[in-house]
């Protein structure tokens, strides 16, 4: 038979146990000072770099457009002279009030004032504020002047747009 000062004892001890027990499973209560380094310390969250500037300037594609799309590289030169046929009804890029182009995003009905941005790697790209590249933006392919071709970033949009390709119609008579 256990006598009663054995009996407060163990249930003392017991009742030690479990309090530690919970108390550790809470997280709560003061933390230890670990001697192994095993984890590494937290990293800081990464902020958003500044926007670069563009090597393209917004002015140098205000203006209209004919516009055609390819999905096939090979249909390059058949597209830039479809696009030329469009400027019968041209696509217009107008210069915004804040310094950036009014063009419309990917399924979008109504244009919008648009940024153009460049990147650490020299691409330029056409989108709202925000990273670089961002999903609603489009990377500039290629741009002379005369032609500019434009991809979106977002798969979805450039499946079903394909390769974006703008001819600067003359100027009115």
């Amino acid at each position: 038979m256990i006598s009663s000062a054995h009996a407060r004892t163990a249930a003392s001890l017991a009742a030690a146990s479990l309090l530690a027990l919970l108390l550790g499973a809470c997280g709560g209560g003061m933390s230890l000072p670990s001697f192994s380094s095993s984890q590494p310390p937290p990293e800081a969250e990464p902020g958003t770099a500044p926007e670069m500037p563009a090597s393209i300037r917004s002015d140098e594609i205000v203006g209209r457009w004919g516009l055609a799309s390819f999905q096939n590289p090979s249909d390059r030169a058949r597209t830039e002279a479809a696009a030329r046929a469009q400027c019968k009804n041209p696509y217009v890029i107008g210069a915004g009030s804040s310094g950036g182009v009014i063009m419309h995003l990917a399924d979008q009905a109504t244009p919008q004032e648009l940024r153009l941005k460049g990147s650490p790697s020299g691409k330029n790209y056409i989108g709202p504020p925000g990273p670089t590249p961002g999903e609603q933006d489009r990377e500039i392919v290629s741009f002379d002047g005369r032609v500019m071709i434009t991809r979106f970033i977002d798969k979805d949009a450039g499946t079903r747009y394909g390769n974006m390709v703008y001819v600067r119609c003359a100027p009115r008579a």
